[in-house]
């Protein structure tokens, strides 16, 4: 009975501090655009930037 007297308020920690991550999340527009990160990696880079082409 007394291990509750610890766990409890460390769950009540770990549901603090997540809910705090995610607040932080939420506020620095880390949802804003979920579907760019998603499809880039299915789509390679097959041409070459013209900046790293030597100049003549």
């Amino acid at each position: 009975m007394a291990i509750i007297y610890v766990l409890i308020p460390i769950a009540i920690l770990f549901i603090c501090v997540a809910i705090g991550v995610f607040i932080w999340a939420v506020k620095s527009n880390q949802f804003d655009d979920l579907e760019r990160h998603g499809t880039s990696v299915l789509f390679d880079d097959d041409q070459p930037d013209d900046k790293d082409k030597p100049s003549q």
